[in-house]
């Protein structure tokens, strides 16, 4: 350096303090990230306490589908939910396994749309007993694990097929929610407030 030149500060090249690491970085980010996705799955309860209904599901309309000592395993039972529209059409199926949002004493009914989350392929009818799934749908061979939440075995689809959030009031089993969009409706309650 000349005596006429501007002194140059050069930073610590090791001081940390004032940068973001890429550790810290991904241990925010992972943070964040289960945070929210906590939060979804416990920050709005289908039911309080006392059973009543709060949270995501409110909306929803409560409708009795079946007694219990009406379901027979592997038989599936056809109902609509969440209104008699034309994309409404759902299965209440009794597995004979416990299933993830399954209801009843072996926690083995479950409730979902029969239309693939693709382009609508209609799954009724298309059940397979010995993998517990729904499918193929005839458009493209999408199949859905009915123990886990509808997730995607096979095919084009990407997301669960939507799942009937079910209750058991004594010896009935009641419809009350719907997890997933149902395909066709930019929101599954939509269509009940004449869109």
């Amino acid at each position: 350096m000349t005596a006429n030149s501007p002194a140059r500060t050069v930073a610590n090249v090791n001081d940390d303090s004032s940068c973001l690491t890429r550790r810290h970085f991904m241990l925010v980010g992972g943070i964040g990230a289960v945070t929210v996705l906590l939060g979804d799955l416990f920050g709005n309860r289908a039911f309080a306490e006392e059973g009543k209904r709060v949270g995501r599901f409110a909306a929803y309309p409560k409708k009795r589908i079946i007694a219990m000592s009406k379901l027979t395993a592997d038989q599936p039972a056809d109902f609509l939910y969440p209104d008699d529209g034309p994309h409404s059409t759902c299965r209440l199926y009794r597995l004979g396994t416990p299933a993830s949002g399954g209801v009843g004493p072996g926690q083995d009914v479950v409730g979902f749309n029969t239309l693939c989350t693709h382009m609508g392929g209609t799954l009724a009818g298309s059940y397979d007993r010995v993998n517990r799934v729904a499918g193929p749908c005839p458009i493209h061979l999408t199949t859905f694990d009915l123990t886990r939440h509808g997730m995607v075995v096979a095919g084009h689809a990407t997301q669960c097929l939507p799942q009937v959030i079910l209750e058991l009031d004594g010896e009935d089993v009641y419809a009350i929610g719907i997890l997933g969009l149902i395909y066709g409706y930019p929101g599954n309650l939509t269509f009940l407030r004449g869109r």
